[in-house]
């Protein structure tokens, strides 16, 4: 029992013999024979049985992903794990499916990127593939099949030709244009857009509204009336929401009208048809009793709508940027905009849709004039600033500092504060000694 080196034809052999477990391993010449058995010799005599395991079999990229989407993945939303799959497929198995795990070099990954990139593909695109081959690698890391992973941080500065889609909203007077060409183009989807545009839904949760999702109240007037959003249609299957939240959407008096107008008259079917409740029916389904495809309402009604309107080309997800960006204008706190829109933090909402609001900020570009202007004369009486001006000026600094900050930054700092965001009412004039300070 032990370990020994022994000679087999040319080649040198480490042989192992441990309690009845032999093992050997031909390892080139004598010198490094010898060397190899004093290695393993000190490792048993610690316990460590390592030598005489067997080596685990590296799986290939495809299997260890297969493997992977089965098991880890699961954590996941089913909509991610869909999202997953569908990147690998297309994209990252043809390129590493039959390589192995511990073969993937960093190198290769930057090529791979680069050969992506020369295919015209967006960079959000790119991304994503890169991102589905990183969480693949990740899993390898934890399970100790690789010792670190390659894709890391990588995707996230990618080049590519092809221009990137920016975020857009319609103007109110582009909004009324909108609305009007969908009631003359398509008025029985008009109930779908005016959700759009005064809800800020995204598409599939639109998709996936039901008739008892929506809250009335007694009449307009009445502030309970919302839509209750608890789900959403994705790639062919009900999911929750992006947010993973249920959350509760106020509905404006405009649209309370339309969708009542739209009940009505679904009701009146279902009562020629036997049926006395719609609270479990679709609002928008399709012809296959699944809800209306996503792709059908984009390319058969809403760039139709937007060429009707004579409007430039937006996206639908616009539509959601239309509503977040219009009711910050209208003097909404963030912290409202955010559960509205149910982001996961008022940075995303701040960092999304402030930019979008034109013409709101070039009060202070003309403030540079007063203050680079020469002056007539030194003892001519100076108008005084108008109390909006001042009011605008100490609303947009943070508590216990003169000097306003960058615009988001500002208006982070106003959404904890008691007074709404952007609003711009008379001053409150102080009494007593506070106001002679």
């Amino acid at each position: 029992m032990g370990v020994k080196v022994r000679k087999r034809g040319s080649k040198w052999y480490v042989v192992i013999d441990y309690h009845g477990r032999r093992k050997s391993k031909c390892v080139g010449t004598r010198e490094a024979a010898e060397k190899v058995r004093r290695e393993i010799e000190a490792r048993l005599a610690l316990g460590d049985l390592s030598s005489l395991e067997k080596p685990k079999a590296v799986l290939t990229f495809k299997a260890y992903a297969d493997h992977w989407l089965e098991t880890d993945a699961l954590r996941c939303k089913p909509s991610t794990v869909e999202f997953y799959r569908d990147y690998q497929e297309r994209y990252v198995v043809p390129r590493f499916g039959s390589t192995q795990l511990t073969a993937i070099t960093r190198d290769e990954i930057k090529q791979f990127i680069a050969d992506l990139c020369a295919k015209g593909l967006s960079k959000n695109t790119i991304r994503l593939a890169v991102a589905s081959l990183r969480v693949v690698l990740s899993s390898a890391v934890e399970e100790g099949t690789i010792q670190s992973n390659p894709a890391f941080r990588l995707g996230r500065m990618v080049a590519s030709g092809k221009p990137e889609q920016k975020a857009q909203a319609m103007e109110p007077e582009e909004v009324d244009r909108f609305l009007a060409a969908t009631r003359e183009f398509c008025p029985e989807y008009y109930a779908l857009f005016l959700i759009a545009v005064r809800t800020g839904l995204r598409q599939g949760e639109i998709l996936g509204l039901k008739w008892g999702d929506f809250q009335f109240g007694q009449g307009e007037d009445d502030p309970d009336r919302f839509i209750f959003v608890q789900r959403r249609w994705y790639r062919g299957r009900f999911s929750t929401p992006k947010s993973k939240k249920e959350r509760r959407v106020d509905m404006s008096r405009e649209l309370r009208r339309g969708l009542l107008e739209l009940r009505d008259q679904r009701l009146l079917e279902a009562y020629q048809q036997g049926r006395t409740s719609i609270a479990d029916e679709l609002v928008f389904p399709g012809v296959d009793g699944n809800p209306l495809p996503a792709r059908k309402v984009v390319e058969s009604y809403f760039l139709p709508v937007l060429e009707h309107a004579g409007l430039r080309r937006f996206r639908f997800h616009d539509l959601r940027h239309t509503f977040g960006s219009l009711l910050i204008e209208a003097g909404a706190p963030l912290p409202y905009v955010r559960d509205q829109m149910g982001h996961s933090s008022i940075q995303i909402t701040a960092d999304k849709y402030v930019h979008l609001i034109p013409r709101r900020n070039v009060h202070f570009i003309d403030r540079l004039d007063s203050l680079t202007s020469p002056q007539q004369s030194a003892t001519q009486t100076q108008p005084e600033k108008e109390p909006s001006e001042v009011a605008t000026v100490s609303a947009w600094c943070e508590r216990g500092d003169s000097n306003p900050h960058p615009l988001r930054d500002q208006i982070l700092s106003l959404a904890r504060l008691p007074i709404p965001p952007l609003s711009r009412g008379p001053i409150i004039k102080q009494v007593g000694p506070a106001a002679r300070v």
